[in-house]
Parts: C-alpha cells; sequence; structure tokens
C-alpha cells in the first residue's frame, strides 16, 4: 500500500472517530473486498465471511478513535476481522459434522476430479494450499494473497516477527513438497 493510500485511511480513521458516516463507507469500500477474500479462506463459508466483514467494520466504527498507529490501516482491520474469525470458529463445535465441513475434507487418493483438477495449475496450487495447516495457510495468505511484509503480518497475528518468518519457511518448504507430489513446478526457487 502506497503512502498516500495509507495517509488516505487515516484521515478516514480521523473523521470516523467523529462519527462521519461518509468516511466509513469510503474505508469500508476501500477495504471490504480484500478483508472478505482474506476472512473466506480462514472460515471456508462465504456468508459467515460476509458477516465477518460487517462485524469488523463496525468495530473499526466503534474503535476509530483508539487505532494507535502502530501499523497501517490495513492491517489493523486484517487484526480485527482475523480475531473475529478466530472467535468463530472457537465457537464452532467439533462434534458437529456437516455435509459442508465433510465435502471439505480431503480424500488421500487421486480421484479422475483431483486429477483433472491437477492440470489446472491454479486449481492445484488451491488444492495443495487448502491442505497446509491453519498457521501456514495463514501466513501464505498474509504474504502472497494479501502482500502483507513480515513486520505486518506479525503485527495481524500478535506474534514475533522471526516467528512470522519461521511459519513462512516452513509453509514454503510443505508447500512445495505438496506441489511437487502434485507433479506441479512450485514457480521459486
Amino acid at each position: 500500500m502506497s503512502g498516500a493510500e495509507e495517509t488516505r485511511d487515516l484521515a478516514l480513521l480521523e473523521l470516523i472517530a467523529r462519527n462521519d458516516r461518509k468516511a466509513i463507507a469510503l474505508l469500508y469500500q476501500r477495504h471490504h473486498l480484500r478483508l472478505y477474500r482474506f476472512l473466506l479462506r480462514f472460515v471456508k463459508n462465504e456468508a459467515q465471511a460476509e458477516e465477518l466483514v460487517n462485524e469488523t467494520f463496525i468495530d473499526v466504527w466503534r474503535g476509530a478513535g483508539k487505532f494507535e498507529g502502530r501499523s497501517q490501516v490495513s492491517s489493523w482491520i486484517l487484526s480485527i476481522g482475523r480475531n473475529k474469525a478466530l472467535s468463530l470458529l472457537r465457537k464452532r463445535s467439533d462434534a458437529e459434522l456437516d455435509d459442508e465441513y465433510a465435502s471439505g475434507l480431503e480424500d488421500e487418493s487421486d480421484t479422475p476430479e483431483v486429477m483433472t483438477l491437477k492440470q489446472d495449475k491454479a486449481a492445484a496450487m488451491r488444492l495443495c494450499i487448502n491442505r497446509l495447516s491453519d498457521e501456514h495457510r495463514e501466513v501464505i495468505d498474509l504474504v502472497y494473497y494479501q502482500e502483507k511484509a513480515i513486520k505486518e503480518i506479525a503485527v495481524i497475528l500478535s506474534v514475533p516477527e522471526n516467528t512470522v518468518k519461521t511459519r513462512v519457511f516452513h509453509a514454503r518448504k510443505k508447500l512445495s513438497d505438496l506441489l511437487a507430489k502434485s507433479g506441479i513446478d512450485r514457480g521459486w526457487p
């Protein structure tokens, strides 16, 4: 994110802190899609992701005056959304196994459908990313899809920068192994 965009976001937060409804609408417009995509990959449910986006921006509305500027506004928003998603995931009952969740479980054997998907590199990449642990999938998402720096990811995840670096290293290694097993060139050295 450019300095001008960050300055604009900070100005919007100042207006939001003064209950400016147009400012929250502009901030929502600027960040809701990125937040939605991040949360969707996290909770794997469109309706829940949309609800989490709305709840996140309600918290942004309420907490705009408390923003301390220790991170970019976009990272602060992602962090709020992530915490809401973690709360939601904790509330889900482990014993509850609905059809949607069951259909998301990976069958280790190659079906004709999986073999067809392997021919499409992007689809195969998504399958491999989905097989990563939650921590690894999350850092891959933040680094490659959200284009966040290690420092920003550390703020979002509330962990030290070295922890983020370690997670990224291991996530890339695991993803590389999964891609190799799928017959896909990983695309990085």
